[in-house]
């Protein structure tokens, strides 16, 4: 961005710039981080007023500070410093609206003192949101400077999780056999997402237990059936049963070990295969990423195969369809170019192929890419990528469980993800958290449950 000034000499009466911003819920929460005030009436999500929606009205300051955004850096531009502001308030203005700061030079005084007219419009209908008067001193020494290079802002919220719990809201609630909730936090999920009514529970584990981590969570277990099974092992065939009798249509992970859960599961006799391998998908919820990030498999197949990659594929791609996206799959390696001593780049070139073939269905393939130019448009360019998938990759499939692990905690702990976890292949969905996670990804991990399962029972 070059950025140019205008010195006292070269100002005129009459000079004027404008600057366009289109307001977002982001900004918003930017200035209220900056500034301290976290008046509800200037944050998107809540109904300070009480009529059933966010207002999300731009603060006045905030709106105001586009003003000084023209003084700062058009005109006069870089060296000007404020003496004076007079400001009057007309309108409102509100996220989703494009304003119009505009500066106008009215007179000039000696020393370098310059007067302003300055005023914010509201493009859509030219209502006047501020206007008022500015007095600068204006800068006495030319500045041009070519390359103004600002970092940018990253805002950690989780909006795509949100638009998940409310798709999945107005579902029927998902009947769930929840396995061993006897810690707090295994049990809030399930609760928040009954209070949600996104799952109807079924609480299956140590009933004492139980019933202590919903004392110690000050909620009430009235009108939720519990089924005591002291072991963890017992709970696990249970939540399998439940669902093969059709009594559950999904099971959720409580405080257990995952191999426990899955050994049930896999059982030949006793538990849900359907002929398909089990696979994991991470639904990362990544601030600054247009539409969630799907990571498969992180969490089951350690040195998937080529046949076992193809499950991985599909199961990924039939969850991103449930969730309303277009399936672009990345399929991961080291390299984006086929290398015969890569054994990752030659199964990424096969199940590309065979997506061209028809073997894999419903969404786009492409492999072998590099992480870089998977997700990033100016990588795959460079490199020479074309097709649905180069630079817009929303499904990445990793070479094994290592590279996948790695991946989905570098976002969850470096980008600020969420992650919601899911086991497909199963006869019901199977909800797969960590242990550690909090609140928000099991609820969000029970919304992608309950859309996938109503969304296979439409097709």
């Amino acid at each position: 961005m070059q950025i140019e000034n205008k010195t006292f000499d070269e100002l005129q009466i009459g000079d004027s710039a404008e600057l366009r911003r289109l307001i977002t819920p982001d900004d918003l929460i930017i200035f209220a981080t900056a500034s301290g005030n976290y008046n509800t009436m200037h944050l998107p999500g809540f109904d300070t007023d009480g009529d059933g929606k966010s207002e999300e009205v731009a603060p006045g300051m905030f709106t105001a500070s586009l003003i000084a955004g023209v003084l700062g850096s058009m005109l006069p531009g870089p060296g000007t410093l404020y003496r004076n502001q007079t400001l009057s308030f007309m309108e409102r203005a509100h996220a989703g609206e494009e304003l119009l700061a505009r500066v106008t030079v009215v007179d000039k005084q000696a020393g370098g003192l310059i007067t302003l007219r300055t005023e914010v419009i509201r493009a859509s209908d030219d209502a006047v949101i501020v206007n008022g008067e500015a007095q600068v001193m204006a800068p006495e020494t030319k500045f041009v400077a070519k390359d103004i290079h600002i970092p940018g802002l990253l805002v950690q919220r989780h909006r795509h999780f949100d638009a998940l719990i409310e798709q999945a809201a107005p579902l029927p609630a998902l009947i769930t056999a929840v396995v061993c909730p006897v810690t707090e936090e295994s049990l809030n999920g399930a609760l928040l997402a009954a209070d949600d009514s996104i799952i109807t529970p079924i609480l299956i584990g140590n009933a004492a237990k139980i019933q202590a981590a919903a004392k110690s969570l000050g909620r009430e277990l009235t009108g939720i059936e519990i089924i005591d099974e002291p072991s963890d092992t017992g709970a696990a065939q249970m939540g399998c049963q439940l669902a093969r009798d059709g009594r559950a249509n999904a099971v959720m992970k409580g405080h257990l070990h995952t191999d426990d859960l899955l050994r049930a599961m896999v059982d030949k006799e006793t538990g849900l295969r359907t002929g398909r391998r089990f696979t994991h998908v991470f639904v990362m919820d990544v601030p600054g990423e247009p539409e969630p990030l799907l990571v498969t498999d992180a969490a089951i197949n350690i040195s998937p195969d080529l046949k076992t990659k193809v499950d991985i594929t599909q199961n990924a791609i039939e969850l991103a369809v449930s969730l309303g996206l277009e399936p672009r799959a990345g399929i991961l390696s080291a390299v984006e170019t086929v290398n015969p001593d890569i054994q990752s780049s030659v199964d990424a070139a096969l199940l590309s192929k065979m997506a061209d073939r028809g073997q894999i269905k419903g969404g786009a393939v492409d492999g072998p890419l590099a992480m870089d130019n998977a997700v990033d448009m100016a990588a795959a360019r460079t490199k020479g990528l074309k097709g649905a998938v180069a630079g817009r990759a929303n499904i990445l499939v990793v070479p094994g469980i290592d590279a996948g692990n790695m991946l989905a905690k570098q976002l969850s702990y470096i980008s600020h993800a969420e992650a919601a976890g899911l086991v497909l292949g199963a006869q019901v969905p199977v909800i797969l958290n960590s242990r550690s996670d909090g609140a928000m990804s099991r609820l969000a991990s029970c919304a992608v449950a309950a859309i996938h399962h109503f969304s296979q029972q439409g097709d």
